[in-house]
Parts: C-alpha cells; sequence; structure tokens
C-alpha cells in the first residue's frame, strides 16, 4: 500500500461516509482473561459516543507507512492453505459475524501482546464503494469495486485519577474512571493495492517505532517484517559512525541528510504513487561525493548489509528527519535549519573541541536579546 491509498481509506472513517454500523470486541484484564466480550450497533449509541469509537479505529491507519504502518506479506502456500491467512479471510467474508472465529483471534491476540493492564479488543468491517474517475477527473456515477475489509484495534484501558469539576453552578468530585486509549497495535485486511483487495497482503499498525511486535506478528501472520523503524535510525547512524569512522565529520553527515532531503522533496514534487525508499547504492554515492576512502565504503556496504541484509532499501523518514538537524552533546543541544547547515561548524582550539555556530541575527537567551561583543 501507499501513502495516498492509506489516507483514501482513512478519510472515509467517519459518520457520514463509512458503512461501519456495528463492532465487536472483548475486554481483556491484565491477566489476559476475557471479561466480557460485546458485539454493539452503532446507532443505538448517542452520535458522540459514535464518533469516538470511530475515531479510535481510525487511528489503525494512522502515522508513516514504512514507520507506524508496516506491510505484511503473505506467500502463496500461505493464502491456499495457511490456518492463519483461513481466520482472517473468514471473519472478512463473514462481515465478522463468525463468533468461532471472533474467539480465535481473541485468543490469539491475548497470547501474543505485551500490554500493561486491561485492554480492549476492537474489530469494524466495511464495504467501501470504490469509485473510478475519468480522465478529465471527474468521478464515474457506477463504482468500480467493492472492497470489503476490516480493522482491529487493540486499545489499552487507563484508569483516570480522581477529580474536581465544576458544572450546574455546583462543585462535583469525580471518581476514578476506566477510559480506553489510543490503540497500541492493530492490523486491516486485506490490503488495499491499487484501489483494489490484495488477499496477498494485510496493513500492521504499531505505536511503537521501537517495537519489533515479532510474537504478534508471528501469532497472526506469521510473516517476517522489516526491523522497527526506530531501531533502523540507531542502527543506520551506528553503520554511519563506524564505517567511516574518523572521516564522519560534520561535512559528511550534513550532507547525507541534505542530499535525502533533496530526494525526498523531488519525489514527492514527482508525485510518485510508490513511496520513495533509500538503498545502500545511493548513500555510498553520497559518501563518495564527500571524499570518504574507498576502504570505508567498502566497509560500509558490508555493515549495511549484515544489519539490514542484502538488497533491504529504507524509507527516508526513518533515517532522518527532514525537517530538523540536531547537534548533540551531553550537555547542549542545538535544533540546526535543515536549509542552514553552513552556520555551524566544528573546530579545535588550543587542543580543546569546540562547536561554533555563526550568530548572523538577533541571538536570544531565555527570551531575552543578548549582545556578542568582541572583548
Amino acid at each position: 500500500m501507499n501513502e495516498k491509498e492509506i489516507g483514501e481509506l482513512r478519510r472515509r472513517i467517519t459518520p457520514d461516509k463509512t458503512s461501519i454500523n456495528r463492532i465487536r470486541g472483548a475486554l481483556v484484564s491484565e491477566t489476559g482473561e476475557i471479561l466480557s466480550t460485546f458485539n454493539s450497533t452503532l446507532g443505538l449509541l448517542s452520535e458522540r459516543e459514535s464518533e469516538e469509537l470511530l475515531s479510535i479505529i481510525k487511528k489503525t491507519l494512522s502515522g508513516a507507512h514504512g514507520r507506524n504502518l508496516i506491510d505484511i506479506d503473505f506467500s502463496t502456500q500461505q493464502v491456499l492453505a495457511g490456518e492463519e491467512h483461513k481466520l482472517l479471510s473468514e471473519l472478512r467474508s463473514s462481515s465478522l459475524e463468525n463468533d468461532e472465529a471472533a474467539n480465535e483471534l481473541y485468543s490469539k491476540i491475548i497470547e501474543s501482546v505485551q500490554i500493561e493492564g486491561g485492554y480492549l479488543i476492537l474489530l469494524a468491517g466495511d464495504k467501501y464503494d470504490v469509485f473510478g474517475y475519468t480522465s478529465d477527473g471527474r468521478k464515474k456515477e457506477d463504482s468500480a469495486t467493492v472492497f470489503s475489509y476490516f480493522l482491529c484495534a487493540v486499545c489499552p484501558i487507563k484508569l483516570t485519577k480522581p477529580a474536581l469539576s465544576f458544572y450546574a453552578n455546583e462543585f462535583h468530585s469525580i471518581g476514578a474512571s476506566s477510559v480506553i486509549s489510543s490503540p497500541e497495535l492493530g492490523f486491516m485486511f486485506p490490503a488495499f493495492d491499487d484501489r483494489a483487495a490484495n488477499i496477498y497482503g494485510a496493513l500492521l499498525y504499531t505505536k511503537d517505532t521501537y517495537n519489533a511486535q515479532n510474537k504478534f506478528i508471528d501469532k497472526l501472520f506469521k510473516s517476517e517484517v522489516p526491523m522497527p523503524a526506530g531501531i533502523q535510525k540507531e542502527t543506520f547512524n551506528s553503520i554511519l559512525s563506524k564505517s567511516v569512522a574518523e572521516e564522519c565529520d560534520m561535512e559528511v553527515v550534513c550532507a547525507v541528510h541534505e542530499r535525502i532531503s533533496t530526494m525526498v522533496e523531488d519525489h514527492k514534487a514527482a508525485r510518485e504513487p510508490e513511496p520513495l525508499m533509500i538503498s545502500k547504492s545511493a548513500v555510498k554515492g553520497i559518501l563518495s561525493e564527500c571524499g570518504v576512502a574507498e576502504e570505508k565504503l567498502t566497509e560500509f556496504e558490508k555493515k549495511f548489509d549484515e544489519s539490514f541484509g542484502m538488497g533491504t532499501e529504507i524509507p527516508p523518514k526513518n533515517i532522518i528527519n527532514t525537517k530538523k538537524l540536531e547537534v548533540k552533546t551531553p550537555d547542549v543541544v542545538i535544533n540546526v535549519n535543515p536549509e542552514r547547515p553552513d552556520l555551524i561548524k566544528t573546530e579545535i582550539i588550543n587542543g580543546t573541541k569546540y562547536i561554533m555556530i555563526r550568530a548572523e541575527d538577533d541571538v536570544t537567551v531565555n527570551g531575552v536579546n543578548i549582545k556578542i561583543t568582541d572583548r
């Protein structure tokens, strides 16, 4: 899936657009015991309650593709005879009305999630009339196909603190209560590729970009997924600093940041439907342009393959923040405009290392304008 397809589905999960009219699920205790199950019709809830439930479900399609939203691929054998795919297909084809299949999914989730405290499992099915468009961009009157899918969200239950409230011109004491939090985990089945169902795929949602969720993925999908986005960034930074070694200076790191940011902007301007991915050779080319020695380029390639795997490509958002350039020591953090790396450099003066910042405009400390004088 790509960002455009995910956004298309996300935008329709509102009371006036979606065909979701029922949400079922289970309340699970902190010890993994199902306390209750439910199958609720949204029409019986208040408008506010209905909107809030849809908003929670909708969050399983939020975040960045490649970071919070990860593509899951099924093999042909799984689609033909895999138990995990059979379960998901049964839930989809029954519009989540198969109680046995729903209970089996609850059990798999309970056996594999690692959430502190109790949580809620939510399931919602939707059928989307996918309309085509004419060459001049107008929506066709008849839909080209119907995309049938379901969403699953695993939401922690948080206990609020007692508080004092004021309404109806009186003070009132409010006791502790249980609140449904945003999902920690979730998924959509099947995938929505080229604006049609792809039963060979699913879309995983994870709030924590540092958690691999291996147990959850293995239990529900029996599939391999890329290294978590947060770990990808840490791993890439480590590979860069260790392989380039003493040549890994401010100029090199800023050049990598600038060139990848430019690639992101060019890709966005070209309106390419497929997501941009950064290859080992692309980074190697940037390092080569910076004058990094050949033996260090070879070391970079070796460490990259060892850490990520041969032929692996990485979403740029997982290795740089295009909106921020951060310079950090144990005691100081400096945020630099990514478009002005020329304002900062490193220098050694009388044996002491310094970070030098050129101050062209006003300088403030704690909001107070200060003067820089030549003493």
